[in-house]
């Protein structure tokens, strides 16, 4: 006979966006929509009550999606003490499993983001921007002492609150981390974004190979040619058994995205090939890198690889 809990349908997972004006909402909800949330801004949090009430079996809800909503200062009739009641209230509902994320940021930076995009802080009331963002503050103080979890964005460019909002809800939308593998030349820049960077310039360079010069890591003369390398073997086992152990890790912790990085001095030959043989051994393991190559059409030349040693 099957328990009564078991036929109980998931609660659905309800994530209340909100913070002070210029801190990243906006941000937020679209990254938690690329990860598959139902998102609604500037949402009137006096009518969540009846955006909730829906009976079992109801279609008003899509209780297989979770779903985020923004809102701020700006709402009609906003009161955070009144917003926290009704959240607690919301909150022990056996259906529902209610979040609040409130984003925050130091009033330097707001500052300097106003004045960067001239716009006026709504609560400026036609004086300087520093004291809506003051007033505001106030305003929402409660709220910011009560939300579940806090993010500040003050040191953050759009590309970390994104990040930063991937770690830390990944986990309430399980979805496998991507892996993205790629190769690159030291002498056109690291990747910026690379979490893990491999530096292949200890190995035998195939430039120096007239015949291999044209060629690429891709290329079977080029991969026998650095297998011959007495560092080659040890060097790849130990950074494969090396991902092989944090991958499952980073996963664990809800990291959504791992990119690692192959470099070698003009990227076409040893972190091509390098990358190409890890993307190999991960998928044996079980994962499914995506393998980008960064500067495998470009030019060969002399100058770039050095002085031949």
């Amino acid at each position: 006979m099957v328990a009564e809990s078991e036929n109980e349908p998931a609660p659905q997972r309800i994530l209340l966006v909100t913070g002070v004006l210029g801190a990243g909402k906006t941000t937020a909800l679209r990254t938690l929509e690329d990860m598959g949330w139902e998102a609604i801004d500037n949402f009137p949090i006096r009518l969540l009550d009846r955006l909730l009430e829906t009976e079992p079996g109801s279609a008003q809800l899509d209780a297989g999606s979770p779903l985020a909503i923004g809102f701020d200062t700006r709402t009609r009739g906003f009161d955070p003490t009144r917003t926290i009641e009704r959240v607690k209230r919301l909150a022990a509902r056996s259906d529902l499993a209610v979040t609040t994320l409130f984003l925050d940021c130091g009033g330097a930076e707001l500052e300097r983001r106003y004045n960067e995009t001239r716009r006026r802080h709504p609560m400026s009331e036609g004086k300087p921007a520093a004291t809506g963002i003051a007033a505001e503050r106030e305003l929402l103080e409660p709220l910011r002492r009560w939300a579940d979890v806090v993010i500040s964005t003050t040191d953050f460019s759009t590309n970390d609150l994104q990040q930063a909002i991937r770690e830390q809800f990944s986990r309430l939308t399980p979805q496998r981390t991507t892996v993205t593998i790629s190769s690159f030349g030291f002498s056109r820049g690291t990747p910026p974004l690379a979490d893990l960077v491999f530096d292949m310039r200890f190995l035998a360079n195939p430039h120096w190979d007239d015949a291999l010069r044209p060629q690429t890591g891709r290329d079977a003369p080029v991969g026998d040619y650095i297998r011959r390398d007495p560092a080659f073997g040890e060097a790849f086992g130990r950074i494969r058994d090396l991902l092989l152990l944090l991958l499952p890790r980073f996963e664990a912790q809800g990291k959504a995205y791992v990119n690692i990085a192959f470099g070698c001095t003009g990227g076409r030959h040893r972190s091509v090939f390098m990358a190409e043989q890890i993307a190999s051994a991960l998928r044996e393991a079980g994962f499914s890198p995506t393998l980008l190559h960064r500067n495998l059409g470009s030019r060969a030349a002399d100058m770039v690889e050095g002085a031949q040693t």
